[in-house]
């Protein structure tokens, strides 16, 4: 049996018809920049998120770059000033911080959840820390209430980075409506995948969104009039009418994953790979199932001679990238973990016949 890590073309082709159908739809509106598609999968994934706002931005790089810029023009940042951030996240985040000339301060993780730690928060903060980015990392959301409490008590904004967290929720609240503003990705292989690149923010506060738009749309509010240096950030027609197809199907795909995961969680038995930890099942959307092992390699060789496929998130840390050299320093934990995770399949059309395969070929490892 052969098993890919993940299977894009079976996950899509469900929804052929309806996306054929939107693409159609867009061809033929003969609009396609900034029309109804846009507007209404905006409208949509703000209600899906509990969000007063949604703005289409072109990818997740981007939704977070421009919440920090936008925060800037308002005068709530400027050059120099800290974010903190988890040091095993995927690099993205870290690059948003400095191409806004704003200092990255890492962080190491909760060990159980990989998230950011609320402690570790706390230890990190200086005169000159104005952020927390919080990512929540592989569907499961960092722990909010904790952070936001320390954010309050420090007068700290805080963002989210849900990128691989659509619909995750925690004591009953989604991602993208903890921080002052979230950023996300629809990559294709997210859990809501457009077919190309794209990204949204998600904000309460009105000024902020406006100003989130218009950075996006080259500091234009009204067409050749331009107040600030803006640049060109914007959702397509064809990715938003394809999101709005899959969005109408997320919830239904999310409660699959959790049965996978469930049925991973009970039946792995494996003393040298370890399980995630799971705060609650009906709140983690499992973007990624991740386990560890500190025997990676010979694990993912096994896995490929099974012919069950995996990938590693992430095999270098940020702080090990030769574009933060600068950052100089050691964080044990997130490099352990670097050294130790391995993502093995877990998606929307994973039949029972092939986990049950996946989960005989790990517990054989040894």
């Amino acid at each position: 049996m052969n098993i890919p890590f993940l299977n894009l073309k079976h996950i899509n082709a469900q929804y052929r018809t309806a996306l054929i159908e939107a693409a159609s739809r867009v061809i033929d509106s003969g609009w396609y920049i900034q029309g109804k598609e846009v507007r209404e999968f905006e409208q949509e994934f703000a209600a899906f998120c509990d969000s007063e706002n949604c703005i289409g931005v072109a990818n997740g790089l981007d939704a977070l770059t421009l919440v920090l810029r936008a925060w800037k023009e308002q005068g709530r940042l400027k050059d120099g000033d800290e974010v903190i951030v988890p040091g095993n996240t995927y690099i993205a985040s870290i690059l948003a911080i400095s191409e806004n000339r704003l200092v990255p301060v890492l962080v190491e993780p909760d060990e159980r959840t990989y998230n950011l730690c609320p402690y570790k928060v706390e230890a990190a903060i200086t005169s000159r820390t104005k952020v927390v980015l919080a990512v929540h990392l592989y569907g499961q959301l960092a722990d909010m209430p904790a952070i936001l409490e320390i954010a309050r008590r420090y007068d700290l904004l805080v963002l989210e980075d849900a990128a691989q967290a659509h619909g995750a929720s925690r004591q009953g609240r989604k991602a993208g409506n903890w921080g002052e503003a979230a950023g996300f990705s629809f990559y294709p292989g997210k859990n809501l995948g457009a077919l190309g690149d794209a990204g949204a923010v998600t904000t309460q506060d009105d000024e902020l969104a406006r100003m989130v738009r218009t950075l996006g749309n080259y500091g234009s509010r009204r067409k050749y009039e331009h107040s600030v240096k803006g640049v060109n950030s914007r959702l397509d027609e064809i990715q938003a009418a394809f999101l709005r197809v899959k969005l109408r199907n997320l919830e239904e795909e999310i409660v699959q994953r959790r049965r996978l995961a469930s049925t991973y969680l009970a039946n792995i038995n494996n003393e040298i790979v370890a399980l995630p930890t799971v705060s609650d099942m009906q709140a983690h959307v499992f973007h990624l199932f991740v386990v560890r092992s500190p025997r990676r390699e010979a694990f993912i060789n096994h896995l490929h001679e099974s012919g069950v496929g995996s990938l590693v998130h992430y095999p270098l840390p940020p702080h090990k990238q030769l574009t933060y050299s600068e950052l100089n320093a050691s964080y044990p934990l997130c490099e352990r973990l670097a050294n130790e995770v391995v993502s093995i399949p877990l998606y929307p059309g994973l039949t029972d016949e092939q986990q049950a395969f996946v989960i005989e070929s790990i517990n054989a490892f040894r």
